[in-house]
């Protein structure tokens, strides 16, 4: 079960970043400078799936580049490492708190269930 719900966390935080990724970007929010040697900027290219297969898509080797960077972060970064996680999808590892161990168990509780319902 906590093979399951590691998964099911995970792939919720990846919807929520992407969602607000769509928000941000359709607001005309953009990072500044250049996305490549030739000089394009952010905001040159279309938002959500045009980014991907329209006439002004983001070129093949950067779609390549996010893979990448996407698998490193799934096979390096993203886990427990020091086998110190409280519960399935914990990956603070002894560094980032932000005053979670302030929390008393049932507002953890309820943070953590918050979490799961939004990312469904």
């Amino acid at each position: 079960f906590d093979r399951l719900r590691y998964v099911e966390v995970k792939h919720g935080r990846i919807c929520q970043l992407a969602f607000l990724g769509q928000i941000v970007t359709r607001n005309g929010i953009h990072l500044s400078g250049s996305i490549d040697q030739a000089g394009n900027s952010f905001d040159s290219f279309p938002n959500g799936i045009a980014a991907i297969f329209g006439p002004n898509a983001i070129p093949q080797a950067g779609l390549i580049q996010i893979f990448l960077f996407v698998g490193f972060l799934e096979l390096g970064v993203m886990k427990d490492v020091t086998g110190e996680s409280e519960f399935p999808g914990d990956f603070r590892n002894g560094a980032l708190d932000f005053g979670w161990d302030s929390l008393d168990e049932e507002t953890k509780l309820s943070k953590r269930a918050i979490e799961l319902n939004n990312g469904r």
